[in-house]
């Protein structure tokens, strides 16, 4: 399967790439977004210190497919539930969330339960991750952000 919706005539999928909080180690979200973008979908990257908000206004501002975000300051239970209550209240949550940091499982689990479609842990493989992407995002998943579907739950 493709990466990207470029093999089949219509445009790539969008992801933002996003640091929300106070953590300023940004070096797996580079690697991450360069993967991404290697695999073909078109990348935005928010630099470091961005609030939720900003990270939402620049997805729905750049029409995203995805919200990747990534977390090492163990704020995640705080920060990537407010990221999903700004999408409800943008009418957007055919964008995908996914996000990856040091999370432990029962955490994952909870953020699962609350919208976040996937989390990676320390040492998932950028492959395996842009796959993940390739598969989860973009029109076959949600009919594409143009048509205005929602996405699918679960």
């Amino acid at each position: 399967m493709s990466a990207s919706r470029a093999s089949n005539g219509d445009v790539p999928v969008r992801v933002v790439v996003g640091k929300v909080g106070l953590d300023g180690h940004d070096r797996g979200a580079k690697v991450v977004a360069r993967a991404l973008r290697d695999a073909g979908m078109e990348v935005i990257y928010t630099g470091l210190h961005n609030s939720p908000e900003q990270v939402v206004a620049t997805a729905l501002a750049e029409d995203a497919d995805a919200i990747g975000l990534s977390i090492l300051s163990g704020a995640h239970m705080t920060l990537f539930p407010r990221v999903l209550r700004l999408l409800d209240e943008a009418d957007a949550r055919d964008i995908v969330v996914f996000g990856g940091g040091i999370i432990p499982d029962e955490d994952a689990e909870a953020l699962r339960e609350a919208g976040v479609a996937k989390t990676f842990g320390p040492g998932a493989s950028t492959q395996a991750i842009a796959e993940w992407v390739a598969e989860n995002v973009g029109p076959a998943r949600t009919g594409g952000r143009a048509s205005g579907n929602p996405a699918p739950a679960g």
